[in-house]
């Protein structure tokens, strides 16, 4: 292979036959609002523009042949083969699939997220990060320069900026003090080498600028902008020298594996090696978005909707995990979370709870449930993923594509539950991703099995009150203050899921708004 062949990019679509996101403007009805108003229309298509940027990486830069992001096209089964003695199932997917380690950083860098890397040694995680960087538009030079490594030693000064000796020793105040910041702060692309290397105080600092775009240090401030994150680590569970603050690891949206190498691709080292080529000094121009592109890629990607089918099933699915009945007396501290703040295990406590059945409660293997953080992310990536798939809006296959990196280190399984007992599901304990899936697969079939997209008298409750209450007569308020104590009677002798918990207090909250507004009505008429 030489450079001249590394630089080029297919000509070709991407993706036959897919007419491109739509580019619609952003209203409120977006979950994420746009400050830049809405997405321009004007331009090459960066849709297509991403794909074969992801395309250029599979082929030339990343050997990663891995399409663990499966699709298919509705109404044409896969074909599947099943091998060995375990039965491992081989499929063949009808649509185009994906790398998830090469695809994920490509998302974040496109939603400009939070993107962790793990894997052992020589897997390829820097070199990836170091590639995003240079599709950004910097030198490969300047990528490297910039890049955090860590290590036991590294200080927040060290990472951030340094106070000028001169006004250290002149200054009569903090204030007078000016700090040389690190120029990597202000890039795009922010790289952060073995980050469970760095020391617990450097850490926090860290959160600050992942959290909130901003790190102080003598009372000087520095505002980073938006960026996309790389973070690299070596042991999936967060270890290292130091052990990860869990507000840290809380504030990465997608956590993806370098898979182990495929042999029968020696060849490609070997070709590489004898050209002296290196992909990241041979990215072809045709790939590399500018500032301005790379704020419309993000603008293009918040307008794609979310339509509510997708949505509800994303709802049904978060309300599962959070409860837990003998955690608290009062309905609202039924939870895992108060369980945790109390110190209580929250398995022994599902262990006391014989109201359900354990074994199909999608809620009762896991030991926390979901923060806004995580669905936030869940949301992001998914109209990244339907973006970059060329849809007009997000479909539930987007969803279940992103949904096991973005909860990969968010949600907890509790390994001794007793859906882990069975002998066929003995490998979920140690494969993160294929658990999530399936458990997000069990609540949609529970989702679609209670008929939930054509009778849900919650979702008309709230769908009238989200109408508003200007105008509304006070029959109309006792009549539907009428219908939600009747579907709260109607729960009475029935047992308490997930999803009937955040109903049920949703319902008390409509119930609260329609009896506020009443008496205001009747205050009024007085």
């Amino acid at each position: 292979m030489s450079e001249r062949d590394l630089q080029q990019v297919s000509q070709a679509p991407t993706r036959a036959g897919v007419a491109g996101a739509a580019h619609v403007g952003l209203d409120a009805a977006h979950l994420f609002a746009d400050e830049h108003g809405p997405a321009e229309t004007t331009g090459p298509r960066l849709d297509e523009k991403l794909r074969q940027a992801y395309f250029w990486m599979v082929n030339h830069a990343v050997i990663s042949p891995h399409y663990d992001v499966e699709f298919s096209v509705p109404g044409q089964p896969r074909t599947s083969y099943r091998l060995g003695d375990s039965r491992a199932a081989v499929h063949l997917p009808t649509d185009q699939s994906y790398s998830s380690f090469v695809l994920l950083p490509l998302l974040t860098f496109a939603v400009r997220g939070r993107c962790l890397l793990v894997g052992g040694p020589g897997r390829g995680k820097t070199a990836s990060a170091v590639l995003m960087g240079v599709i950004a538009g910097y030198p490969v030079r300047d990528v490297r320069r910039a890049m955090q490594h860590g290590h036991p030693q590294l200080t927040v000064q060290d990472m951030f900026g340094t106070p000028l000796p001169r006004d250290l020793v002149n200054a009569e105040r903090l204030a007078d003090v000016d700090v040389a910041w690190r120029a990597w702060l202000g890039m795009r692309v922010k790289i952060v080498d073995e980050y469970n290397r760095i020391p617990t105080r450097t850490q926090s600092a860290l959160l600050t600028v992942l959290a909130d775009g901003y790190v102080e240090v003598f009372d000087q401030v520095y505002e980073t902008g938006a960026s996309a994150w790389y973070l690299t680590a070596n042991d999936d569970a967060g270890g290292g020298t130091y052990q990860v603050v869990d507000a840290l690891r809380d504030r990465i949206d997608v956590v993806v594996k370098a898979l182990a190498f495929n042999s029968r691709f020696v060849g490609d080292l070997v070709a590489r090696a004898e050209r002296g080529v290196r992909p990241e000094e041979n990215v072809p121009p045709g790939i590399v978005f500018d500032a301005e592109e790379h704020d419309r890629l993000h603008r293009e990607v918040l307008a794609v909707p979310l339509p509510t089918p997708v949505r509800r099933r994303l709802e049904f699915f978060a309300a599962q995990l959070e409860l837990l009945e003998r955690a608290g007396r009062q309905l609202e501290y039924r939870t895992k979370d108060t369980a945790r703040l109390a110190g209580a295990d929250p398995h022994d406590l599902m262990a006391a709870d014989d109201g359900r059945d354990r074994r199909d409660d999608v809620g009762a293997q896991t030991l926390n449930g979901l923060s806004v953080r995580a669905l936030q992310s869940l949301v992001l990536y998914a109209k990244a993923m339907a973006y970059f798939r060329g849809s007009a809006q997000v479909d539930l296959d987007d969803l279940r594509a992103v949904l096991p990196f973005v909860l990969h280190d968010k949600l907890q399984p509790d390994l001794d539950a007793p859906a882990f007992d069975d002998p066929e599901r003995e490998a979920l304990r140690t494969d993160r991703v294929s658990w999530l899936r399936e458990i997000f697969d069990s609540a949609c079939l529970q989702y679609d099995a209670a008929g939930l997209d054509d009778d849900d008298p919650v979702g008309d409750v709230l769908a009238e009150l989200a109408a508003g209450l200007d105008g509304v007569e006070e029959q109309t308020v006792l009549a539907r203050l009428s219908t939600i104590e009747r579907i709260l009677s109607g729960w009475q002798r029935v047992k308490l899921h997930g999803d009937m918990y955040d109903d049920a207090l949703a319902l008390k909250y409509a119930h609260q708004r329609y009896s506020s507004y009443l008496r205001w009505l009747r205050w009024e008429s007085t």
